[in-house]
């Protein structure tokens, strides 16, 4: 699994978190640093920032690759289109929550898996259709 950090850097704990929910193996962690100019344009900006993870289109479409996410919503929404596009399927993404209420230590809290989350929307949309029609 190669983590693509978007965020803060992980910690030890973090990471040992992230590793007890993952089946696979953590095999490298690649931080991307995101620094967004606001008087540009987003989406060239964040094309240049998911080529800093250097992947190949092969890699990409069949590398494991977990995301944490950077934490500015617009920047985060365009990156996971982007890296939709580019993997063929939504990624797995990590959500942290603060330890304890106003403090500034993250645990991890789960990992999301984005695509599944897409699948099941889509058949309860199916299922709504389906139930509409009668």
């Amino acid at each position: 699994m190669i983590i693509l950090n978007f965020a803060h850097p992980l910690t030890e704990e973090q990471l040992r978190q992230i590793a007890e929910r993952l089946i696979e193996r953590i095999e490298e962690v690649r931080p991307i640093p995101v620094r967004i100019d606001e008087t540009k344009e987003l989406v060239p900006q964040v094309v240049a920032i998911a080529n800093q993870a250097n992947l190949t289109a092969e890699e990409w479409q069949t590398l494991p690759i977990l995301i944490n996410p950077p934490g500015y919503s617009p920047v985060a929404t365009a990156l996971l289109a982007e890296l939709h596009g580019r993997m063929g399927h939504f990624p797995s993404v990590i959500r942290l929550r603060p330890r304890h209420h106003g403090a500034t230590d993250y645990e991890v809290a789960e990992i999301v898996n984005l695509q599944g989350l897409r699948d099941q929307a889509r058949m309860r949309r199916l299922a709504n259709q389906h139930t509409d029609c009668q």
